[in-house]
């Protein structure tokens, strides 16, 4: 549990900031004099980025090490944090928002694969419940404390806010983690994978964040990137499945060939598109539509993490118990009611049914899945 807390305070800043930008957006775009298509993307280019070197940490984990690949990563986050805040435009933003999240992206599979590491085959259920709850509150409870910030002192403080966390994340990381070196040989880096996903995503992202300025879909500005990533997805895809002496595929697609994996990853995607788009539009939406403040907005989006929060120990007994799959389609179940309030509101909607709808428990697809080898991993609430 030592390695645990002393990995989950540099995790904190990472996880914090995938939020917590979200209630300051108007704010940042009258300072800086940017529409809001374009801050949009300090938000976008943050988790774009987050999720692009992901595939990186198991490489970088074996070539250098845990503790290494730790300390850089806190490293680049914190540095990029300091000229986030120091940002001078709208572009100089986006552009270290996004060195921010190849920090970030780093921090948290490094975390869970230390944590499975250090364990050495022991049940993880316990251990894992534990890890799991800053990473369900803190996203969620980000927007509070951007309120609080917003209203208070300048928005440059929400980045300035993790230089605190990453220096003692980084002592305690110097001071308790101990030395790791990478496996020898290390594997070699996908670099043609790298260069055909990351473009991949980005140009369809990128197509999809033109929608709405170019008048929907049948546009040249948004099916020109979208067929264009496309058909590096598909090149990707193609070459992740070759059989490679010499290289590891970026992401090997032929673990979704294990039916429970496959279903998990499936619904991951599909919760994370639903949470983080919401989370992108709730405040827009409470402080443009009602007029709240972007205090008052964070406070409101506060019930999905209480929500979150309850039927972490009963979800984790019920899964356990009766397997992940009932449990699973009784979260999505209730996620579904929870979000009815909010595609009927308007500007009037009663701010106690939204807030009874943001708080519907939420169950990560990943509780309770099963490993590539067949055997189950115990559940863990998140």
């Amino acid at each position: 549990m030592r390695l645990a807390a002393i990995l989950l305070v540099g995790a904190i800043a990472a996880l914090l900031d995938t939020t917590i930008v979200n209630v300051a957006i108007r704010t940042i775009g009258r300072d800086l004099h940017a529409p809001l298509g374009v801050v949009q993307w300090v938000m976008t280019g943050y988790l774009l980025s987050y999720g692009m070197v992901i595939p990186l940490s198991g490489w970088a984990l074996a070539r250098f090490g845990g503790r290494a690949t730790w300390l850089t990563a806190l490293s680049v986050f914190l540095a990029a944090s300091v000229a986030a805040g120091a940002a001078w435009n709208i572009g100089s933003l986006i552009a270290f928002r996004v060195v921010q999240g190849i920090g970030g992206g780093l921090l948290i599979p490094v975390l869970t694969t230390l944590l499975v590491q250090a364990a050495g085959g022991r049940p993880l259920g316990k251990l894992m419940a534990t890890v799991s709850l800053p990473a369900v509150l803190v996203p969620i409870l980000g927007p509070v404390a951007g309120g609080l910030i917003v209203s208070n002192l300048s928005w440059r403080w929400i980045f300035y806010v993790n230089v605190p966390i990453c220096l003692a994340a980084l002592v305690l990381a110097w001071r308790g983690m101990p030395p790791s070196r990478g496996t020898a040989p290390a594997p070699r880096l996908d670099v043609a994978g790298l260069a055909l996903l990351s473009p991949a995503v980005a140009l369809m992202l990128y197509g999809l964040a033109q929608v709405s300025g170019d008048g929907g879909f049948a546009h040249r500005g948004v099916l020109v990137p979208l067929a264009a990533g496309a058909l590096l997805l598909a090149s990707f895809i193609a070459w992740s499945l070759r059989r490679h002496r010499r290289v590891r595929p970026l992401i090997d697609l032929r673990l979704l060939r294990v039916r429970s994996f496959a279903g998990a990853s499936g619904l991951m995607f599909i919760s994370g598109l639903s949470m983080y788009g919401a989370l992108f539009l709730l405040p827009l939406y409470y402080q443009q539509v009602r007029g709240a403040s972007a205090l008052a907005a964070g406070l409101l989006l506060a019930p999905q993490g209480i929500g979150a929060l309850l039927p972490r120990t009963l979800a984790g007994k019920l899964t356990d118990r009766i397997g992940p799959r009932p449990v699973v389609l009784a979260g999505m179940a209730i996620a579904a009611a929870g979000t009815v309030p909010f595609a009927l509101a308007g500007a009037h909607t009663s701010e106690l049914l939204l807030s009874g709808g943001a708080g519907g428990p939420r169950r990560r697809a990943d509780d309770g899945q099963h490993r590539p080898d067949g055997r189950r991993v115990h559940g863990t609430a998140a």
